[in-house]
C-alpha cells in the first residue's frame, strides 16, 4: 500500500506539497482552491498585527527561470485575516499560520492569534527587503533564539522557523531555532537580488532590491536543506525553485521531510499540486517505495 503522507513536527499531511507563503494564500477562496486542487497544506500569507500596504509598483519582475519580488509583505492585518482563518478551520483545512514582526512580543502576540485556528505557525524570519523585520532580525541567532523560546512558552501547536539563505552560515541560525525549541526548519526564503532596467537606466523594482525565487534558487535551496538536515535533530522543509517532480526528489533526497510550492504556480497553476502527486506516487510504485519517509536524507553521507 503506497501511501504520500507526510510528517513534520507531529502534523500529518496528505502529501509532502505545501503552499509556500506569498502565493494564493491571502483570502477563503483563493487558499479553499488550492486545497482543493490537492496541496497537502496551506502556508498563509505573512501576516502582521497592523494593516500593511506594501510597497508601490512595480514590484514584481519574471527573468529566464526566476521571478524577482519586493512587494513589502502587503496584508491585511491579524484582526481582519482572523475572518479568513475561522472560515478555514470550519472546513477543516490544514492551516501553516507565517507571521512576521520586529519583536518578541509581535511574535508571540501573533502566535497567540494564529494559534486558535493553525496547525502550525510560520515565522517569517527571513523575508530579504523589508526594513526592521524578516532578514534583518532573522540573520541575528540570538534573536532567532529569543523569538522562538517565547513563542513556544505561549502556545501549544508547533513552530516553523523560516530561514534565510542571506548570511554566511544558515546553520548557526538552524541551530540557534532548534535550542530555542522549533518544531521545524524551512529552508529557504528568497535570495536578495536586484534586476537593472538598462532602458531606464535604473533598479527595475520600485524598492530596487528584491528577492529571487523560481529554478535559479534551487541550488540554493538543496544545499541548505541538506546542510540543517546534517545538522539539526529536527525536520527541515524544502522550498526554492520546485516544478517538477525531480525537483521534489532533489529536495527530499536533501533531507527534506516536505516541500513549499510557490512561483510554479505562475506557469503551471494551482493543478501542480495533483500533478506532483501523481508523480510522485509512480516514482515510488516504479522504486519499490511505500513512502516518502525512506527517501528523505537518502543522500545524506
Amino acid at each position: 500500500m503506497i501511501s504520500l503522507k507526510a510528517k513534520v513536527g507531529g502534523i500529518e499531511f496528505r502529501n509532502p506539497f505545501l503552499l509556500a507563503s506569498g502565493i494564493l494564500d491571502e483570502t477563503y477562496y483563493s487558499m479553499k482552491r488550492v486545497w482543493d486542487n490537492e496541496a497537502g497544506a496551506i502556508v498563509t500569507k505573512s501576516i502582521s498585527i497592523n494593516p500593511s500596504e506594501g510597497y508601490l509598483g512595480p514590484n514584481i519582475y519574471v527573468g529566464r527561470g526566476y521571478v524577482l519580488n519586493a512587494m513589502g509583505l502587503p496584508n491585511p492585518g491579524i484582526n481582519f485575516f482572523e475572518i479568513e482563518l475561522e472560515k478555514l478551520k470550519k472546513d477543516k483545512i490544514q492551516i501553516i499560520g507565517s507571521i512576521f514582526g520586529s519583536t518578541v512580543e509581535d511574535f508571540v502576540y501573533l502566535a497567540k492569534k494564529m494559534a486558535k485556528y493553525c496547525d502550525a505557525v510560520e515565522l517569517n524570519l527571513s523575508c530579504p527587503h523589508v526594513k526592521g523585520v524578516g532578514s534583518e532580525i532573522g540573520s541575528d541567532p540570538d534573536m532567532v533564539y529569543e523569538i522562538v523560546k517565547g513563542i513556544k512558552k505561549e502556545v501549544n501547536i508547533p513552530v516553523w522557523a523560516k530561514l534565510t539563505p542571506n548570511i554566511d552560515n544558515i546553520v548557526k541560525l538552524g541551530m540557534a531555532a532548534q535550542e530555542g525549541g522549533a518544531d521545524a526548519v524551512v529552508a529557504i526564503n528568497t535570495v536578495r537580488a536586484m534586476h537593472i532596467d538598462i532602458k531606464m537606466k535604473k533598479p527595475t523594482l520600485f524598492n530596487k532590491i528584491g528577492g529571487l525565487s523560481g529554478p535559479a534558487i534551487k541550488p540554493v535551496g538543496i544545499a541548505s536543506v541538506y546542510l540543517l538536515k546534517k545538522n539539526l535533530n529536527i525536520p527541515v522543509v524544502g522550498v526554492g525553485g520546485i516544478e517538477t517532480i525531480e525537483d521534489v526528489l532533489e529536495y527530499i533526497m536533501a533531507g527534506a521531510s516536505a516541500v513549499q510550492i510557490g512561483s510554479a504556480i505562475v506557469n503551471k497553476g494551482v493543478g501542480i499540486f495533483h500533478l506532483l502527486s501523481e508523480e510522485l506516487y509512480i516514482y515510488l510504485k516504479e522504486n519499490g517505495y511505500d513512502e516518502i519517509s525512506s527517501l528523505i536524507g537518502i543522500a545524506q553521507d
